[in-house]
Formats: C-alpha cells, structure tokens, sequence
C-alpha cells in the first residue's frame, strides 16, 4: 500500500520537498515490518520553493506542476501535453467540475482546509504569542482554550500544544 499526502504547509523539518517512510523496528533500522507500506509526503510549500524544476524529464514535477493551484494555465497545458496520464486526469477534473454540485462541494471542502489552516496558523501564532508572555505552560493553556472556541478536536489540540488530553477536556 502506498499513501500519498500532498500538504501545503511544512510538517517535515528537512530541506526535501519529498519525503518517503517506511516501518521500521525502532532499534534495529535495518528491520523493516513490511515492503508493502510506504508513506510519502510531499510538501507543496517547499516544491514552490525549490528553483530547478525539471518538469521536462520528471514525472513527479510534472504531475506536481499540475496539482499546484498556483502554476499558470501555460504551464498546466504543457504537462498536460506531456503526459497523458495527466491528461487523462485533467479531462475528468473538467468534466468534474462541469457539474454544479460537485463544484459546490469542492468549494466547500476547500473553504473548510482553508479555515482549518487558518485556525492551525492562528493556533500557533497565538501559542508563540502567549508562551512568551505569561510562560510556557499558561500559554500552552491559553492556546488550547482558543483552539477549543474555535471547534478543534482534543487530539489535534494536544498535538499543537503538547498538554495531555485529559487537561485539555478539563478546559471545555
């Protein structure tokens, strides 16, 4: 099984744009559970960084020429030409998009990704914010109560600030 995730923020401290893992025994790496599990993340903030695409000769950075909202329409129809895998998926997202409900409910989850990045954002910022003012604990505190008024699981809460679950449901 192979899972891709195409995210637009940066997860991974490392300076690759495509990072690939697999299970592996924590003490002895060389141990791997499985060959059939691989997860890819591939950042979207980094691959816009990055200043020698080869769009002519990778598959991956043409594909991601195509997935990027913000690579201009030229480009989009040269990979397109390119490939016609993409081209293949290009025909069925604008046949996709032709329908008016189901370009209702793209917009929709897209204004919803776009809402939970913004309220990450404002997490974090609030956080750095809050942890420099009144302490590292009070801020973390202060943190999750914001993100708890703003309808943000225990779970994601926990991983932003790092306060266990249970003080974090206490705050509710």
């Amino acid at each position: 099984m192979i899972c891709i995730n195409i995210i637009d923020f940066e997860l991974l401290e490392t300076e690759n744009f495509h990072s690939v893992f697999h299970l592996r025994e924590d003490r002895e790496s060389h141990i791997a559970l499985t060959d059939a599990l691989e997860i890819h993340f591939i950042d979207m903030v980094k691959w816009r960084r990055l200043k020698d695409k080869d769009i002519a000769n990778n598959p991956l950075h043409r594909w991601l020429a195509w997935f990027d909202e913000a690579s201009p329409p030229k480009l989009i129809e040269e990979v397109t030409n390119m490939d016609s895998a993409i081209k293949t998926a290009n025909d069925r997202q604008t046949y996709v998009s032709s329908d008016v409900d189901t370009r209702r409910l793209y917009e929709m989850r897209e204004l919803a990704r776009l809402d939970w990045n913004s309220s990450i954002k404002y997490a974090r910022r609030e956080g750095l914010k809050e942890g420099m003012e009144k302490g590292e604990k009070e801020g973390k505190i202060e943190i999750a109560r914001n993100a708890l008024a703003k309808g943000l699981s225990t779970e994601l809460i926990h991983d932003i600030t790092g306060l266990d679950p249970q003080t974090i449901e206490k705050l509710s």
